[in-house]
């Protein structure tokens, strides 16, 4: 065997081994697929659930005027979204648990009553270019029909008076409990109501559309049955 030979034979078997000893280039295993988890935001589109019906007694309750309130909120040129309201509630709820279009509700708001938290707009809503107070010293509303409208929701359409002017206004309203007072120990009932009035329909128009002829209106009230009424179970 040649010098050169010699020479060359130990370089192919280093390359040899080392061909046989390196690793192949293969691809990294893909990892085995895991369960898929529920998205985060799952319990977020689930439905709510639906709310209990709240059970109302039947009977006739009557007004707390401490814990009722009729507010009044409209525009001022643009500015501003003022608010009154309307204290001293008297009335009473029909509450007819079998059959709730037997149910009725009638108040009487007066003036006197009247708070626009100013004492100088005050005596501008009781004089003549609003209520008239001195002529008209009271407000009524009186329903003409109560129909379900789902679950804790009542639709109650009725006859407005105001100023002498008598127009139908819907209210949209919602039970928000019921059951015996912690205080009282009577069965008693509370409610919220919405609508929207037009106060150019009653006679109050003035400035309007300057100050917005649209006024909103919210109710929040509770009501009790006299102690001596037994409530009637449905």
């Amino acid at each position: 065997m040649s010098t050169l030979s010699k020479l060359l034979l130990p370089l192919a078997l280093a390359a040899a081994i080392t061909a046989c000893s390196k690793p192949a280039d293969v691809p990294a295993p893909e990892a085995a697929p895991t369960e898929t988890s529920a998205p985060a935001d799952a319990a977020a589109t689930a439905p709510a659930a639906e709310a209990s019906a709240i059970q109302v007694a039947s009977g006739t309750y009557t007004i707390d005027p401490a814990h009722t309130d009729v507010l009044v909120q409209w525009n001022h040129m643009g500015f501003s979204n003022p608010s009154a309201h309307f204290g001293n509630a008297d009335g009473t709820v029909v509450y007819d648990a079998a059959d709730v279009s037997k149910s009725s509700v009638q108040v009487t708001l007066p003036l006197s009553g009247l708070n626009s938290f100013t004492a100088k707009f005050d005596e501008h809503l009781r004089s003549g270019d609003f209520f008239d107070a001195a002529k008209f010293p009271t407000a009524t509303f009186k329903s003409i029909r109560v129909e379900a409208a789902g679950t804790n929701k009542l639709t109650v359409t009725g006859e407005l008076t105001v100023k002498g002017e008598t127009k139908p206004v819907v209210l949209d309203v919602t039970i928000n409990g019921a059951g015996e007072h912690p205080m009282t120990k009577a069965p008693s009932v509370g409610f919220d109501a919405t609508t929207t009035l037009k106060r150019s329909d009653f006679g109050v128009g003035a400035y309007a559309p300057a100050v917005s002829d649209e006024v909103k209106v919210r109710i929040t009230t509770e009501a009790s049955l006299a102690k001596e009424e037994a409530p009637k179970a449905e």
